[in-house]
């Protein structure tokens, strides 16, 4: 093979872009690079180092991009400035990271949701342990899949299983639980998936928040109000049972508040004999998706 057919190294290799040859084929750094773009054998290439600045968003006064997930002082500039390079983008603080920068990738969310012919959001499923939700969430799954569109299923025992095994039941457990599955939802609309959640999210704060993380239409909330009773005779888990013998503590609905939607995009409900088949259920919130154009781009 010859040395003008290796491949350019990618420019995410190490956090660092090597930077761009000069017009006499030479780095900033003054290592000598082939013209053809390739690296000539035995050569190193070496860039000349220069200190990166960190900027505090809040601190620049700039505004959160919650769709983007980055401040907007992250964001490269279109075109070099004052004839500085890559190397010389700022970076961010965010939270407790330092030092980090935003890599846009030239495949967006628009192309993905081209290729999968559909627009990624968000079907937050809340209610009551017992209402149905990992059920409803399985039926919805199954009824898009059988329809052409890629869905994945956030349910919220699972994750206990993985992402999200060391936190407990605690409200501040119980608020990060809910944070993760938020930001993780995000990614996968992002990725131009339909992903369905199905936790009990029982804070309205905690669901507004990942409602925010989101444009608006894109995160739809689906309640399901199911009678405590209801829920209570289904049992599925027996932890109702636990919760009134006193042996679960902080279970909702029994000794912690579920604060009932006031602005979701879908209600379902469900009375004391007469609830809805888990197929009528998953029929509701694809007619929903439907009309507000998320089988389309």
């Amino acid at each position: 093979m010859l040395a003008r057919d290796l491949p350019i190294p990618c420019s995410g290799a190490g956090g660092r872009r090597a930077p761009a040859a000069a017009a006499d084929g030479r780095l900033a750094g003054g290592v000598l690079r082939p013209p053809w773009g390739g690296v000539a054998a035995g050569v190193r290439l070496v860039a000349a180092a220069r200190p990166m600045s960190v900027v505090t968003a809040a601190a620049a006064g700039s505004s959160w991009d919650r769709k983007a997930g980055r401040s907007e002082a992250a964001v490269p500039a279109a075109a070099p400035v004052d004839g500085k390079d890559d190397d010389d983008l700022m970076t961010s603080t965010v939270g407790k990271s330092t030092n980090i920068r935003w890599h846009d990738c030239p495949v967006n969310q628009l192309d993905r949701q081209k290729l999968l012919n559909q627009k990624g959001c968000v079907v937050w499923i809340t209610g009551l342990s017992g209402s149905g939700k990992s059920t409803l969430a399985c039926a919805l799954s199954r009824e898009l899949h059988s329809r052409g569109h890629l869905t994945y299923v956030l349910d919220g025992d699972n994750l206990r299983h993985g992402l999200n095994k060391d936190l407990s039941f605690k409200a501040k457990d119980r608020a990060e639980n809910i944070r993760r599955v938020g930001e993780v939802a995000k990614l996968f609309a992002d990725a131009g998936l339909i992903c369905i959640t199905s936790l009990i999210s029982p804070y309205k704060s905690d669901r507004s928040a990942c409602r925010k993380l989101l444009p608006n239409s894109s995160f739809i909330e689906v309640f399901l109000n199911v009678p405590l009773e209801v829920c209570e005779e289904r049992d599925p888990k027996g932890l109702y049972k636990l919760a009134r013998a006193g042996k679960i503590k902080g279970f909702t609905g029994i000794d912690d508040p579920y604060e009932t939607p006031s602005d979701c995009e879908i209600v379902i409900q469900c009375k004391v004999g007469d609830c809805p088949s888990p197929k009528s259920m998953a029929d509701q919130v694809v007619s929903y998706l439907e009309a507000n154009g998320f089988f389309q781009n």
